[in-house]
């Protein structure tokens, strides 16, 4: 992960960080299979290094075989990259985000309105620093969660500034 806090002049831009030199490299590959770029993370894990990079596809997602293909091509753009920006040895991981999926870009707020949502929160609101509930709105200071208390609705208020994350979640 050291390598992570280094800056980077890449391309005739200064980058802060590896995620966002491999991120401009392979997210134009992504787009022009007409997939959708979700995340990218590189992590260190039990002394190995992964990158893992998350992709999707409208309407009914990413298969296998897509991923497969699109692996093979971000490797090779990776392999000419010059400064290499992955000087340490990795583990390159391409898949879909699953149907937790984080919520990160305006287009994934949008799909978020009306869905079942999880907040992971840097402080309590009410005691507590996770909710599930539905998303029922949203905007730049605030989101309204409706929660299931037992086996009443309440709505939940919660600053956009004390959200940690945000994923789709699973209702059950």
């Amino acid at each position: 992960m050291s390598s992570c806090a280094h800056s980077f002049y890449y391309g005739g831009k200064f980058l802060s960080k590896v995620t966002d030199i491999v991120r401009s490299a392979v997210e134009p590959i992504i787009a022009k299979r007409n997939d959708e770029f979700v995340d990218i993370e590189y992590v260190k894990e039990k002394g190995q290094n992964y990158l893992r990079i998350y992709v999707d596809k409208e309407p009914n997602g990413i298969d296998i075989d897509e991923i497969a293909d699109l692996s093979e091509l971000v490797s090779e753009k990776l392999d000419t990259l010059d400064p290499d920006p992955l000087p340490d040895p990795y583990i390159l991981e391409l898949s879909s985000p699953g149907a937790e999926r984080p919520i990160k870009t305006e287009k994934d707020w949008q799909k978020a309105q009306g869905e079942y949502v999880h907040l992971g929160l840097y402080q309590k609101i009410d005691g507590k620093k996770m909710y599930e509930g539905t998303l029922k709105s949203y905007n730049d200071d605030e989101v309204e969660l409706e929660v299931k208390i037992k086996t009443r609705r309440k709505t939940v208020v919660v600053p956009r500034k004390l959200i940690a994350n945000i994923r789709f979640a699973i209702e059950f």
